[in-house]
């Protein structure tokens, strides 16, 4: 699943394997190995339909989709 916008930019190999695998198996979300937060995949962010205009770690939409959302 791609990115874009700020969502984008350079993760941690072990961030991008994780959220990688989440998506193969159809989870949700993701616990980050860093943080112990849990991340929405990419997947869940689409299948909401919308950008939440947050800057979501995995967000899946255009940058000027995020920008009508209120990302700066």
């Amino acid at each position: 699943m791609t990115q874009s916008g700020d969502a984008a930019r350079e993760l941690a190999p072990e961030i991008i394997a994780t959220h990688d695998d989440a998506v193969a198996r159809g989870e949700m979300t993701y616990v980050d190995p860093a943080t112990g937060y849990l991340v929405m995949t990419a997947a869940t962010l689409l299948d909401r339909g919308y950008c939440c205009g947050n800057g979501c770690r995995h967000c899946p939409y255009p940058p000027e989709e995020q920008r009508r959302a209120g990302r700066t």
